[in-house]
């Protein structure tokens, strides 16, 4: 998975591997695009292009496998976007919707920097504990399978000959957390472009059925309140807050930017 985020090294010595597999080896590259890899591994790969499934899909796949509501499950498939887990998560936890529902009202209800520069706090902050919960119980499993596998005691002491192995494997779980950290914000961001784009093609009276629908009191009143060109100023800085969060900036002065850029009386300034 990811393959687009390996660091240059890293392919290189994958290449090899790739060229010459193991027996009964077979590799998958996973990535959002394949111009996102390297083109010495790209050209030595089969490419298979997966369509985004339906929402009624997804919807179905939720009542079927999950056993969510129907009308729970079809709302879950049209707000995550056909993002299969994201709706599996809004279909069976009662306080996803909520967090969701403050995230995109948010931005609309903020009066001043102050209002953004907490409204940022708070986001990054869930965001951590979210990736945190999400990478614990892994982590705590893999430091016991190494300790096991090295023959320590759980409690133990750490000879110094083995320290490296363990600094090794807490680095790796340092930047997994990073990495899911950076992956809550981004479907934060996700979730706020549906919401502005929601407003954009009612503004300019698309028939396109909205994203969030249970949000359409909010999404008419931001398209009556403001124009189109705000509106495509918003998605451009929320695709500039993705981008900065990709290359590492400080997710809280990403995110802080990107709040004050988000208020509406930055359209006065």
């Amino acid at each position: 998975e990811d393959a687009d985020r390996m660091a240059e090294r890293t392919t290189n010595v994958l290449l090899k591997s790739i060229e010459e597999p193991p027996p009964q080896t077979v590799w998958l590259l996973c990535t959002p695009s394949a111009d996102d890899v390297l083109p010495t591994i790209r050209s030595r790969c089969r490419l298979v292009t997966l369509r985004i499934p339906p929402a009624d899909a997804v919807a179905e796949l939720l009542v079927r496998r999950d056993g969510a509501d129907p009308e729970l499950a079809a709302r879950a498939a049209r707000a995550s976007q056909s993002h299969i887990g994201l709706a599996r998560h809004l279909a069976t936890d009662a306080d996803a919707w909520d967090r969701r529902r403050r995230l995109l009202l948010a931005p609309v209800s903020l009066r001043s920097v102050g209002d953004a520069v907490l409204a940022a706090a708070s986001l990054v902050e869930a965001a951590e504990s979210e990736a945190k919960e999400a990478t614990a119980e892994r982590d705590a499993r893999e430091k016991a399978e190494l300790t096991r596998a090295l023959g320590l005691e759980s409690d133990g002491k750490i000879p110094p000959a083995l320290r490296a192995q363990i600094r090794q494997l807490e680095e790796d779980q340092k930047r997994r957390a990073k990495r899911a950290r950076t992956d809550v914000l981004d479907r934060a961001m996700i979730d706020l472009l549906s919401f502005y784009r929601d407003v954009l093609t009612t503004q300019m009276g698309s028939d396109v059925e909205r994203v969030n629908l249970d949000l359409s009191d909010a999404v008419d009143q931001a398209a009556r309140t403001t124009s189109p060109e705000q509106s495509l100023t918003r998605i451009a800085a929320i695709e500039e807050c993705r981008s900065r969060l990709r290359s590492n900036a400080a997710p809280l002065l990403a995110v802080e930017a990107l709040m004050v850029q988000l208020r509406p009386q930055a359209e006065g300034r």
